[in-house]
């Protein structure tokens, strides 16, 4: 019986520290609250103001940790609010550091006033023309990226007036916060959104929208009404939804068929609900490794008191940053810089993609070439370091080796020795013939 009793004392125990452990998954996010000020006047400043403030996040609107009585002591307990996730976007763990941690994940809230939209793809959504009552409650809006970028969520919370207890209605998600890709390569940049089912405004369609800003450069990408099912007609070409994932899962990434230089920016991914609206940003960056030639290709060969010029050219690369160096590695296998050339600037193709060159003058009086070796063109890129060679053959720049003395001696006794056979032999035969003309003459 003891065995049994001590068994199931155990079990309890573990059932007890799994709930607790799953209740506690989800964090308490210190946030800043920030509002705009009002002026003396009664009208609005550009000024805001911020103010730290604390969200106990939980699935269940009726659970309540023990931490959620524990209110700091730098932070206004009017400042503490109760947000109810029952989709559990909250709960992710970038959002929820180890206890201690030096990092923390970025948290911002403000308060947020529920109005119509007059863009064509969102308008249907409140044809009506009516705000419903329940409407008349307290709104925020709360953005969170996660540590290392791994999520970035943006959220709006309803709470009944001068209440605390906030219940999420709408979260848009992204887990690509920043992407890479190669040129030509499918892109999918992910953006998802949930809505609580219970709230009036879940029945009443949906829009998307993505747009595109870079360098003070914005266009539209796609907008989608879900209402009335229809694309705008500004689409971009390439660019496209998964429409039945969108309307199923809330899926509304977006799927450029074919990457390419100008796709490079920030992509703002802005879902839109009746009277509520809320985006995440994703950045896509272009990488695009350098192709590498160098010219003359064979080299020349080198002589002592030449000068020989090699030229490197780098193409089809982007992003713009790139760093062009040569090296010399001798026969002996060591290498060693030959600094950067004189560099070009940079050109464009007509991709987008650019190219840059560099040029190497190899000064035979001053460079101590040996035998030859392999030149090196190094160029270092986002996309990888890449290298080109070209053989250096050289002749005259130093002393033989002892090999190459032996051999050389080996050579010339051997041609000493065929001397002297070729020698000895038409010595020999004009002997014979002398002896025979003596003959003739006696």
């Amino acid at each position: 019986m003891t065995d049994f009793s001590t068994i199931y004392k155990l079990s309890l125990v573990a059932v007890f520290c799994f709930i607790q452990a799953c209740s506690s998954s989800c964090p308490v996010l210190e946030c800043w609250f920030v509002q705009e000020k009002v002026g003396r006047g009664g009208g609005l400043t550009a000024a805001t103001s911020q103010e730290k403030s604390l969200l106990h996040i939980r699935t269940d609107a009726h659970s309540h940790s023990a931490e959620s009585q524990k209110t700091p002591s730098d932070i206004n307990p009017d400042r503490v609010y109760f947000i109810t996730d029952p989709a559990g976007t909250f709960c992710h763990p970038s959002l929820n550091p180890p206890r201690g941690s030096v990092k923390k994940p970025q948290c911002e809230i403000n308060p947020f006033l529920p109005q119509p939209s007059s863009l064509k793809w969102v308008a249907p959504l409140t044809d009506s023309a009516l705000s419903p009552i329940y409407l008349q409650a307290d709104w925020f809006s709360t953005s969170h990226q996660g540590l290392n970028k791994e999520l970035t969520i943006s959220s709006i919370t309803r709470a009944p007036t001068a209440t605390k207890e906030h219940n999420v209605i709408l979260s848009v998600t992204s887990k690509t916060v920043s992407v890479q890709s190669r040129l030509g390569e499918p892109v999918v940049l992910d953006c998802g959104f949930w809505v609580d089912p219970s709230s009036p405004l879940s029945g009443s369609g949906f829009a998307v929208e993505w747009r595109y800003q870079f360098r003070g450069d914005g266009r539209l990408v796609l907008a989608y009404d879900g209402k009335t099912d229809r694309l705008a007609d500004t689409q971009e070409e390439g660019a496209t939804l998964d429409f039945e994932g969108l309307h199923e899962k809330g899926n509304a990434s977006l799927i450029l068929q074919e990457a390419k230089v100008h796709h490079s920016g920030m992509y703002i991914c802005t879902v839109y609900l009746p009277y509520l609206v809320a985006q995440v940003a994703v950045e896509l960056e272009i990488v695009e490794p350098p192709s590498l030639s160098i010219h003359p290709s064979p080299l020349p060969l080198a002589v002592p008191g030449q000068t020989l010029t090699v030229q490197c050219e780098a193409s089809g690369f982007a992003p713009l940053s790139l760093e062009l160096s040569w090296e010399f590695k001798g026969s002996d296998g060591k290498s060693r810089p030959l600094g950067s050339g004189s560099v070009t600037g940079h050109r464009q193709a007509w991709d987008g993609t650019l190219s840059q060159s560099t040029r190497l003058e190899l000064d035979t009086a001053t460079l101590d070439l040996g035998r030859g070796g392999e030149v090196t063109c190094v160029a270092v890129h986002l996309g990888g370091t890449r290298r080109a060679s070209v053989t250096l053959n050289a002749v005259g720049f130093s002393a033989p080796s002892i090999e190459d003395s032996m051999a050389m001696v080996g050579v010339a006794l051997v041609l000493y020795g065929l001397i002297k056979f070729v020698s000895w032999t038409f010595t020999g035969s004009d002997s014979d013939e002398a002896d025979k003309q003596d003959k003739k003459v006696k």
